[in-house]
């Protein structure tokens, strides 16, 4: 009988696991770039960087839980349905390239992430499998796309840092000199989607103005689709000069689900996040460059 209630008693503190509502971490390392965790919680699996939330991924289906952000990544299909080959910057647990491998079947996804760490976390702890379609280099982002010579239809950014003040975007990435790099590196139709952690009323100067305003200098047209959960805000940077409407990509999206070239099962939902206007601080923010690019004090300024 005592056997039996020490084992009881062992099982309600979670020393068999963690239970619905008490955190387990199962991973935990510090690499060259990051303080990296997984943790299990409530269903959920969740990467964190230096204490900070990545990825986030349902332990019973890996295509479910993931931060809404992620779902934005599929808007450069309504400028470019053809497309057969992406980019994608910064890999974390993989839920953007799980979706795309699921979602777009005739594309080729290659994504770079800089730490060999997480590539190994992404196999290891969130069923994240290269493929002929799904490819991995480890390197730093603008550095892979100065050394390549292929062209994609999409290049999608989500690679950040953490710091003292949160986390940020790394500065090489975030340049007037990247954007054209990146321009560069797209096909006749290419488009640019970039995550960018801030708040879209932020009248002060911050980071989503101060990117806004630089990928506008390189880009024609610069839309952006804010996240209803969360401060994530993803910019979408084309190379056509032609202004959009919400009704436009509608139009677009009904095409595109009907062919399942992108069977997203929230493609159309997410249209309604669409916006056609400028960040309120756009007029304080300045163009970054590689000589002057305070990503630091841009995201200071937000908190």
């Amino acid at each position: 009988m005592r056997l039996l209630i020490l084992v009881l008693f062992a099982f309600s503190q979670g020393a068999f696991g963690a239970s619905s509502s008490n955190p387990a971490v199962v991973f935990e390392t510090t690499s060259v770039y990051h303080h990296i965790r997984v943790i299990d919680e409530g269903g959920l699996r969740t990467l964190k960087f230096d204490g900070a939330p990545q990825t986030k991924m349902a332990l019973l289906n890996p295509l479910q839980g993931h931060f809404e952000y992620i779902e934005y990544f599929q808007m450069p299909w309504l400028w470019n349905p053809d497309m057969t080959n992406i980019l994608m910057v910064g890999l974390g647990g993989g839920s953007a390239q799980r979706l795309a491998h699921r979602y777009s079947t005739n594309v080729t996804i290659e994504t770079v992430e800089i730490d060999p760490v997480v590539v190994d976390v992404a196999r290891g702890y969130f069923q994240f499998t290269e493929s002929p379609r799904q490819k991995v280099h480890v390197e730093d982002g603008r550095v892979f796309l100065r050394r390549t010579s292929t062209k994609y239809g999409a290049i999608i950014m989500d690679a950040y840092v953490h710091h003292r003040y949160g986390s940020a975007v790394p500065y090489q990435l975030a340049t007037k000199e990247f954007f054209e790099l990146a321009r560069d590196h797209l096909t006749t139709n290419g488009v640019l989607a970039y995550n960018v952690i801030s708040m879209p009323r932020n009248t002060q100067a911050d980071l989503l103005g101060a990117i806004y305003k630089t990928a506008n200098a390189v880009f024609p047209q610069v839309y952006m689709f804010p996240a209803q959960s969360s401060q994530n805000v993803v910019l979408v940077a084309t190379k056509s000069r032609q202004r959009v409407t919400l009704t436009d990509l509608q139009q677009r999206a009904g095409p595109l689900i009907r062919s399942k070239k992108l069977a997203s099962p929230t493609l159309w939902g997410k249209l309604n996040s669409f916006r056609d206007t400028t960040p309120l601080n756009l007029a304080r923010c300045n163009v970054l460059t590689d000589d002057f690019a305070p990503v630091d004090g841009l995201l200071h300024a937000e908190n």
